[in-house]
């Protein structure tokens, strides 16, 4: 029989596939189990990445994480909609053979507009496969340095463009930074033991990964979330079988984790300090359950894309965040999109305490006049 949910029910259960409230199957100890349980989880920007995991992995602190990711527990590529995402370093490849591959569909549109050729992007791909062999870290700057030394433009974007490329063809993938540096390795030297699925069994991991870690959500969510057409995103969820159950979320069709329907869906009244490029509002289209159509605006200002981090009260938002790092430590500037009582101010200084302690540095608090 399917469950009907309301809106607050499918919030609560949404907020517990996140891995934001405890999981009845899932206790994730470190970088490696976040990753997996996600598939791919957002990292276009490194710091919002790093909290991602920290405010799931609550013992661990930032030194903590990028150990965890020195130690290759997670690498971050563009697997898909051509965007950096953490993914398990043994599923990277199939990812991007499944989904990645779609973003170059728009490639050759891209590369005549920056007046590079199909033979350039090409080339890029087998110089900095060279210059990265045997073991070779090199930081973003010495990528494009081995380009301009073979001939090959990066003004622009164009260096951009091509060290895109050249990790969605599977050759490179981005390492860890060294300092503030962006770094890029060889794939095969991240990766050495890649699982290789069939590709029905590759839409099905990925189908039951998204809804494990999202859910309820739909196809058309799914298909968002992938860039894969809505007939592989339907044909994946499909082959996920008793994995995923479905639930009618006022009225619609929805799935979730199967396990999750022994989860609680009362309200939570919780209090999170969130980044802003996290699988929380990224993983979806449609954010209504979380978001207040009144502050979108707040949240992508001027649509450009860039989420702005987040307040999140009982699975909504409520107001947004902005960090700035110096010598002394971490200032935050708050921005309420509702009233905060003096409590409510009370639990957000004590969220961002503990994001503090995560980046080990004294915090202060700028809260409006």
């Amino acid at each position: 029989m399917t469950v009907n949910l309301g809106g607050r029910e499918a919030l609560a259960l949404r907020m517990t596939s996140l891995l934001l409230r405890p999981h009845p199957t899932a206790d994730p100890g470190g970088v490696a189990d976040v990753v997996e349980w996600f598939g791919a989880m957002q990292a276009q920007d490194l710091a919002s990445g790093m909290w991602s995991l920290g405010v799931r992995l609550p013992t661990l602190g930032h030194d903590d994480v990028h150990a965890a990711l020195e130690r290759r527990e997670a690498l971050r590529t563009w697997p898909m909609r051509g965007t950096v995402h953490l993914v398990p370093p043994r599923d990277a490849r199939w990812m991007l053979e499944l989904t990645g591959v779609r973003s170059l569909t728009a490639a050759a549109t891209r590369r005549a507009q920056l007046g590079l050729t199909e033979a350039d992007a090409d080339r890029a791909v087998d110089v900095l496969g060279a210059a990265l062999a045997g073991g070779t870290r090199l930081t973003r700057a010495r990528c494009l340095d081995a380009l301009e030394t073979a001939g090959i433009g990066t003004g622009g974007q164009r260096g951009y463009h091509l060290l895109w490329y050249a990790s969605v063809r599977g050759v490179t993938c981005l390492a860890p930074n060294v300092g503030t540096e962006q770094t890029f390795a060889l794939l095969d030297e991240w990766a050495p033991a890649p699982r290789r699925p069939e590709r029905d069994e590759a839409l099905a991991v990925l189908a039951q990964r998204y809804v494990r870690g999202h859910g309820p959500v739909t196809a058309r969510e799914f298909a968002g979330w992938t860039g894969l057409t809505l007939t592989d995103a339907r044909r994946g969820l499909a082959a996920a079988g008793d994995a995923l159950a479905t639930v009618r979320v006022d009225g619609e069709e929805a799935l979730v984790d199967a396990a999750l329907l022994d989860a609680p869906r009362e309200p939570v009244d919780d209090l999170l300090v969130l980044p802003g490029f996290d699988e929380y509002l990224l993983g979806f289209k449609d954010r209504s359950l979380m978001l207040d159509a009144a502050h979108r605006d707040a949240i992508v200002p001027g649509g450009n894309g860039v989420f702005q981090a987040t307040v999140v009260r009982g699975g909504r938002v409520v107001g947004t965040w902005k960090r700035s790092l110096d010598e002394a430590g971490v200032t935050v500037r708050v921005f309420p999109l509702v009233p905060f009582d003096r409590r409510t101010r009370d639990r957000v200084e004590g969220a961002l305490s503990r994001y503090a302690d995560f980046l080990a540095r004294p915090l202060r608090i700028a809260w409006p006049d």
